[in-house]
């Protein structure tokens, strides 16, 4: 009997105690709504979103060691679906596609252009005097040899001599109507297209413009206007340093579809030191430096 009067005030003394701590919990419960209601202005409604929207996230929350979203999709800017619900790639993520090398057509300058009229006054191409076959001089243009260039190739030879090669420019300014007489002469003996390679029809050549200096070596005339020239050590000696006094040789070797004309190893231009400099280190010619 003492037994059971012991355990029932155990019991009531048990739930004496659990009844305020409910009512206290209850009240933090209240006190809590409250507040959340008081937050938003005592507007219901807005209040129960809000209790959603934290259930809802609350239910989706991500364990921070996920290394992947719970929708891959959600990656995707709404804006990059299109009408038909095809997920645009953003441009970031566009995947590179190489682009073939296409070869660009080598320009061919070996021709004339047929029924071409002189112009009444001469090119200039980035400042430089151009007389080639696609670039013609006029009739009237008579400037004599560029006191410029003559002075050059006194600076060229007087360096050469140094080295034992005493040089000579056996043809440098020819007029309008010495090259007539001179391209007439040529066709008449090999015909007009052997001649179109080696010699200008008069109005394009470079001889007129005053610049361009045929160079030999003295006592060697056999080798003047001759391939044979570029073989000689005083014409391997001109072909290795005329850029530093500012000639360039005008129609290199392997360049005639460029230049129009064969190879000529001794006929050299001035163009000023700077381009020829420019010229000879890239190893091309005239109408490749200026893109023509």
């Amino acid at each position: 009997m003492k037994r059971n009067k012991s355990y029932q005030y155990r019991s009531q003394k048990k739930k004496g105690k659990a009844l305020p701590i409910t009512l206290i919990s209850l009240g933090i419960i209240v006190a809590g709504i409250t507040s959340w209601i008081g937050m938003n202005d005592w507007n219901l409604e807005k209040s129960y979103k809000k209790i959603e929207q934290v259930i809802y996230q609350d239910d989706n929350k991500v364990d921070d060691e996920t290394t992947e979203p719970v929708n891959p999709d959600e990656n995707y800017d709404s804006e990059n679906i299109d009408e038909n619900n095809e997920v645009e790639v953003p441009k970031d993520e566009v995947p590179e596609v190489e682009t073939p090398d296409v070869e660009t057509p080598e320009k061919d300058n070996r021709q004339y252009i047929e029924g071409q009229e002189l112009p009444k006054e001469p090119t200039y191409i980035e400042g430089i005097l151009i007389a080639n076959k696609q670039y013609p001089l006029p009739s009237t243009y008579s400037p004599g040899e560029s006191d410029e260039a003559r002075a050059a190739f006194h600076e060229m030879a007087a360096a050469a001599k140094l080295d034992g090669f005493e040089l000579i420019a056996f043809s440098t300014y020819r007029s309008y109507d010495y090259q007539t007489g001179l391209y007439e002469r040529y066709v008449e003996r090999d015909g007009s297209e052997a001649a179109d390679r080696y010699s200008a029809r008069p109005g394009y050549s470079e001889h007129q413009t005053g610049l361009a200096f045929d160079i030999g070596e003295v006592d060697n005339e056999q080798y003047y206007a001759s391939a044979k020239f570029g073989e000689t050590d005083a014409g391997k000696w001109v072909a290795a340093n005329a850029y530093r006094f500012g000639f360039i040789m005008r129609y290199p070797e392997g360049k005639e579809k460029r230049t129009g004309y064969m190879h000529e190893s001794w006929h050299f231009r001035y163009v000023g030191i700077e381009i020829a400099r420019e010229i000879y280190k890239q190893n091309i010619s005239l109408e490749e430096y200026l893109g023509i």
